[in-house]
């Protein structure tokens, strides 16, 4: 699909009500892969690499919270649906400011592990590190923060999540200085479709006092804990995060 300067890769399977994924920073489509088959038995479900990232062109435009959340109104109007977006940590940014500012467009929102709000997190000094040892050593960075993501031993998840990393654009690295600032707790009263907040219990990454804040400030929220998971469930234990999705959508 041709979205603004760059062509977007997607995939769309099944039928019923409407599944819009969207993964976290610099992975893929892909990473869902365990969760499509059984949920496109009764939904119609939507995968998309936003751009910059896996099989979507890699532009150095457009590459803002702003500029993803767009493409993604594109991609709703285009397809004619009205789906639940499920968004993977800065992904349920992306869902979340969609709700926000086109809530005719979506059912609901379910974010997955979603950094949700920075400041006042502790982890401020993180990211900017962050954002300076991915021009110093890319592949160094990555080799040291992916294993960070997942609880337990799982190496060849971490081995498949840097290859994604590695094959994304570096123009997407523009999102981490954004996300500093980014606090949408102000706005989330104003939240007209329903949210729930799926999070690992082990994620150390985002602390649980993150999307149970979000909730606090949002009407209607929940939070829903997934056990044994860290910043990834839906890869770490897709039976258990199917279940979950299943009670929302």
């Amino acid at each position: 699909m041709t979205v603004e300067n760059a062509e977007l890769h997607y995939e769309d399977e099944g039928e019923g009500p409407a599944l819009l994924f969207v993964h976290g920073w610099g992975t893929s489509g892909r990473v869902w892969q365990s969760c499509l088959p059984d949920l496109a038995r009764d939904h119609r479900v939507v995968t998309l690499d936003w751009r910059g990232c896996g099989r979507s062109d890699q532009p150095a435009r457009g590459n803002t919270i702003a500029g993803v959340t767009a493409d993604l109104v594109t991609v709703i109007e285009t397809l004619k649906i009205e789906p639940t977006v499920v968004g993977s940590s800065i992904g349920g940014v992306f869902a979340t400011e969609l709700a926000l500012a086109r809530p005719d467009l979506v059912e609901a929102v379910v974010a997955v592990d979603s950094p949700g709000y920075w400041p006042g997190t502790g982890m401020l000094d993180k990211v900017h590190d962050l954002r300076k040892r991915l021009v110093d050593d890319r592949v160094g960075t990555f080799e040291d923060w992916v294993p960070n993501w997942v609880a337990g031993h799982r190496p060849g998840l971490v081995a498949w999540t840097i290859r994604q990393l590695l094959d994304s654009g570096a123009y997407i690295d523009e999102l981490f200085t954004e996300c500093t600032t980014y606090d949408p707790r102000p706005r989330l009263k104003e939240l007209a479709v329903p949210i729930t907040y799926l999070h690992g219990e082990l994620d150390a990454e985002i602390p649980l006092e993150v999307p149970r804040t979000c909730a606090a400030e949002t009407p209607g929220a929940r939070v829903h804990v997934i056990a044994g998971c860290g910043h990834l469930p839906h890869q770490e234990d897709p039976r258990a995060f199917n279940a979950a999705l299943r009670e929302i959508a």
